[in-house]
C-alpha cells in the first residue's frame, strides 16, 4: 500500500474524530495528513512526508488554534432589537416630557419620554436614546435646550 494513501486513510480517520469532539485540533492534524499525503503523492520520500506533517501540524496548532479559540469565544458583535436602538439619535415630532411624547427613530415613529421629568423637549430637538422601556424610547435631549418664557414652562409641584 502506498504511503499517501496511508496519510489519505488517517486524516480521514482524523476527519471523522473531529467531527465527534469538536476540539479543532483533530481537524488541524487531519489537515497537516492531507499535505504528507499530497507530499507522498508526488513522489517523496515518507522521511520528508512525515516532516511535512509534523510541520503543518505545529503551524495549524501555533498559528490557526488561538484565532479559532479567540472567534469561538468572542461573543456576538452586533447589538439586536430594541438593545440596537441605544445610543441613536432621534427627532422629536410631539413634545417630550417626563411622561409622554414622540419621537421619530430610525424611520419609525416611537413613543418617548425624558429621563429627565422635569424638562420638556420641544418638536425639532434633536434626542439621543438612552433606553427602551417596553415601547417607550426613554431619551435625552443631544443639545442644550433654550430657556422657556416664564410663562411657558410646566408647573412645578
Amino acid at each position: 500500500m502506498p504511503a499517501w494513501l496511508i496519510w489519505i486513510i488517517l486524516a480521514a480517520a482524523l476527519g471523522a474524530a473531529e467531527f465527534f469532539t469538536l476540539t479543532f485540533v483533530l481537524g488541524l492534524l487531519a489537515a497537516a495528513a492531507l499535505v504528507a499525503a499530497l507530499l507522498g503523492a508526488i513522489g517523496l520520500p515518507v522521511v520528508v512526508q512525515v516532516i511535512g506533517f509534523a510541520a503543518a501540524a505545529a503551524a495549524g496548532i501555533v498559528l490557526v488554534k488561538p484565532i479559532m479559540d479567540r472567534q469561538l469565544t468572542r461573543g456576538p458583535d452586533a447589538r439586536s432589537g430594541t438593545a440596537a436602538l441605544v445610543g441613536r439619535s432621534g427627532v422629536v415630532l410631539q413634545e417630550v416630557g417626563g411622561d409622554d411624547g414622540r419621537i421619530k427613530l430610525q424611520g419609525e415613529e416611537w413613543s418617548a419620554r425624558c429621563i429627565d421629568e422635569d424638562l420638556v423637549i420641544p418638536v425639532g430637538a434633536h434626542v439621543d436614546v438612552m433606553e427602551i422601556d417596553g415601547a417607550t424610547a426613554v431619551v435625552y435631549p443631544r443639545e442644550a435646550l433654550p430657556e422657556l418664557p416664564e410663562q411657558n414652562r410646566p408647573e412645578q409641584n
